[in-house]
């Protein structure tokens, strides 16, 4: 079970603090990505100081209890905001995550979005627990931690937004097992006995040959297999709503990729349709983009193109 209040401090030990403030609720945005939205919210809240939306600077904080209510002041730089509350809730909101995709990094995107898709899922269920996880989703998610497959070979982000683990070159046993699970369920001989290699020797040049040989034709069925098993734990949530009008205009748009993907497979080519999306809630505007991945078959490696379809909501 959760405890609202060490999430709070967790929180507040990493210098986190995004209050929403609306008329009748103020919320701490808990965890946000595309597999969740999460809140703290102050039941019986007043607030007083000014809160300074954007600030980004040092955080000092304090919580206490005085008269049946707790105190929690927090230090934006010189300027101190005070919410008086009588308790600590949680509200989360789980959404489709299988069909996302960030192009942040060129080359091998497919791999990429594997491991933004198996990050995400794994910061649900470390952050939240495995309450807001199915079962298959906490055996897949062990996958953040084999290197061939995770940021340290296939980041989906820029360098400067990862966020260092201590080892991460070390790939861990659970990580193993749900490769070698999948290897097994393909038939993928070659793989398994790769995997086998690495197993007895986990160093970073064993790691970038495994990363090597996943982006390799002769393993496209595992790569395929992890996709499919990770689309159908995320289909369970449903898709983010903005509203009957947006949702109207995005769906068309999503209409038109179909088309474009229709017309590709009756040449024979395969194409995913992808969509980027911001959250429901503490959003700037409501800009949609919507992707079209084209594989494509080298001689020897899998590649894939990327087209964008873009309209201003």
């Amino acid at each position: 079970m959760y405890d609202t209040f060490e999430m709070l401090e967790e929180l507040l030990e990493q210098q986190q603090f995004e209050l929403l403030i609306e008329e009748n609720k103020i919320r701490l945005v808990y965890l946000m990505n595309d597999a969740v939205e999460s809140f703290l919210i102050f039941d019986k809240v007043r607030l007083t100081g000014n809160y300074l939306e954007g600030y980004e600077g040092p955080l000092k904080s304090s919580l206490s209890e005085e008269d049946d209510q707790y105190v929690l002041s927090v230090w934006q730089g010189e300027n101190v905001v005070t919410l008086f509350f009588e308790n600590l809730d949680l509200e989360v909101y789980l959404y489709n995550y299988g069909e996302i995709g960030h192009f942040w990094v060129p080359g091998y995107e497919y791999l990429r979005q594997l491991e933004y898709r198996i990050a995400i899922a794994r910061d649900k269920l470390e952050y939240l627990g495995e309450e807001f996880c199915t079962e298959e989703e906490e055996k897949l998610v062990q996958l953040a931690d084999f290197p061939p497959l995770n940021y340290c070979c296939y980041p989906a982000v820029p360098a400067k937004y990862i966020v260092p683990k201590e080892e991460p070159w070390v790939p861990s046993e659970a990580a193993f097992e749900t490769m070698e699970e999948l290897a097994e369920e393909v038939k993928d001989r070659s793989l398994l006995r790769l995997l086998a290699f690495y197993k007895r020797f986990p160093k970073p040049v064993i790691a970038r040959l495994v990363a090597g040989a996943l982006h390799q034709n002769r393993h496209t069925a595992v790569i395929d297999l992890l996709t499919e098993k990770l689309k159908k734990e995320a289909a369970v949530y449903p898709n983010r709503s903005f509203g009957e009008k947006a949702d109207q205009q995005l769906n068309s748009l999503l209409e038109k990729a179909r088309m474009l993907q229709q017309n590709l497979a009756e040449q024979g080519v395969k194409a995913e349709v992808l969509r980027e999306e911001p959250f429901t809630t503490a959003r700037d505007s409501l800009d949609f983009q919507v992707f079209l991945m084209i594989w494509k078959k080298g001689w020897r490696n899998r590649k894939v193109e990327i087209k964008k379809l873009t309209e201003k909501m």
